[in-house]
Formats: structure tokens, C-alpha cells, sequence
């Protein structure tokens, strides 16, 4: 089961939904957040799984946290701006069964809204340190390629890698079957376990800012990703351990072993 609680309903126009979820180096993520943070947008509605990891976070030494994905949104303050929807959080779906039912949600949750442009974030491993400066670009059909052509984005992700995983990409493809129109932007990035990547959030950043026509403070960019990186790297490194844990219950259970639960 996946429900939102709604805090409350906006009144938008035609606004786009921005989503960065943690994914490879936390491009998504870390560049979405810093735009919901310096926009000061407002939430309005949370996001819980069934589908998501089997736990919850302890913040102050007990304080319970449960995982979350999170609606934020702008409204447009003078011409030329548009409102936004974003959404971004603590994970993706666990299993691929759960991505579908996680984002057929959102969808239906957005299309109340009037949704009718989606941009994701991701990020696309290289395996190489060295950084590359382009940022890669996939869409749902040639007029959406047309429209953020003149933003710098390189269209040559598909010469790169041949299926995108999760959210950034099956958002983009489920939305065009309800006639949304999508753009996805890949953030080059190591792809090293754990690691946040704050040069490739920058650039992302700095193509989101021309998309969106606001004006972003960078300066604080590098405090929040150390802000960030710290709770990022808790919950991958509990969602690494709920993996283990998950397969030796599942070995159990096939060996008909009794299972042991903490909680």
C-alpha cells in the first residue's frame, strides 16, 4: 500500500513537477533539495510506502523518522516564472513492482494539479574520476528535445547507456502514456558506492536554474551537500544492511529455519 497525506492544497497553474530522488552520487537529490531549500517552497503533502525499506531512521539518538518521499511547492512571483511541484526524499522503491505503484501514485496525486511537464534528475555512472562537464539529456519525444535544446543539454545519453533504472526514467514513461511530456537530465558522475557528488549537482543546478527562469544562490550549495551527505550516507548504508538482512530471511525461509526479528 502507498498513501499520501495531504497538508495541504495548493491552488497552481499549470505547474511543472520536478523530481530528484537519491539515486547514482545523489545528483537528484542534492540539487532538487537545494532548490526547495532556497526557494523556500512549502510542503504540502508526504509520500509512505509499503514498498519502500522495512525501517525507520533514529535521529537525536531516539527520535523516530519514517521514510518519506516529499511534494514541495513554488508558486511564480512575477512574469516569466512558472509554479513547481517538487519531489524529492529519503528513497526509491525496494523491489520494481513497488517503482510502478510508487510512481502510478504520484502521477495520479500531480495530475490533480494539472501536471503536464515532468523533469527528473539522475545520474549517469562513469566509473572514472575525472569529471565531465555536460550534462546528458533523454525525452519523451522530439518537441521536448526542441524546447530545452538551447539550455546546453548534450541529447546523447541513449549512445551511452541503454535503460535508465527507477524513478528518473519510469516517471518520464508511465507520464507519457497519460500524455505528460518529460525531460530526464543525467549528471556524469563516478558512480562510487555511496558517494555524493556535488560538482555534478552544481552543473545540474546550473541548468535547472535556466530552465526554471530563477534566480539561485550557489554560495551554500557546498554547506548543504555536507549537511545532506551525512543522513544520504545513513540511509544507504541502513538500506545496504535491510538488503543483507532481507536475503539471509528469505535463505531462512527456504530452509525452513525460524526467523528473528529486532523491534
Amino acid at each position: 500500500m502507498t498513501n499520501i497525506k495531504i497538508l495541504e492544497k495548493p491552488k497552481l497553474k499549470n505547474p511543472l513537477l520536478l523530481v530528484g530522488l537519491p539515486g547514482v552520487g545523489n545528483i537528484g537529490r542534492v540539487a532538487v533539495g537545494y532548490l526547495i531549500s532556497e526557494l523556500k517552497s512549502k510542503k504540502f503533502a508526504s509520500l509512505y510506502s509499503e514498498w519502500f525499506f522495512p525501517f525507520v531512521m533514529l535521529h537525536d539518538k531516539s527520535t523516530i523518522k519514517l521514510l518519506k518521499n516529499d511534494f514541495h511547492y513554488y508558486k511564480a512571483r512575477k512574469a516569466g516564472e512558472r509554479d513547481i511541484i517538487f519531489l524529492t526524499g529519503d528513497c526509491q522503491s525496494l523491489s520494481p513492482n513497488g517503482h510502478y505503484e510508487v510512481i502510478e501514485q504520484i502521477l495520479d496525486f500531480v495530475e490533480k494539479f494539472g501536471v503536464k511537464d515532468i523533469i527528473t534528475v539522475g545520474g549517469l555512472a562513469t566509473g572514472e574520476l575525472e569529471s565531465n562537464e555536460k550534462v546528458l539529456g533523454c525525452v519523451t519525444d522530439d518537441s521536448v528535445m526542441k524546447a530545452y535544446a538551447k539550455h546546453g543539454i548534450e541529447f546523447t545519453a541513449g549512445e551511452k547507456v541503454g535503460y535508465i533504472v527507477g524513478a528518473a526514467g519510469l516517471m518520464l514513461g508511465i507520464g507519457y502514456e497519460r500524455g505528460m511530456k518529460g525531460l530526464c537530465m543525467l549528471g556524469q558522475t563516478s558512480g562510487f558506492p555511496i558517494v555524493t557528488d556535488p560538482k555534478a549537482a552544481e552543473r545540474i543546478l546550473d541548468t535547472l536554474v535556466k530552465i526554471i527562469k530563477l534566480k539561485v544562490d550557489k554560495s551554500k550549495l557546498e554547506k548543504k551537500v555536507d549537511e545532506m551527505e551525512e543522513f544520504i550516507k545513513k540511509v544507504e548504508g541502513l538500506q545496504m544492511k535491510a538488503v543483507s538482512e532481507l536475503a539471509k530471511s528469505a535463505k531462512s525461509q527456504a530452509s525452513g529455519e525460524e526467523l528473528r526479528y529486532i523491534g
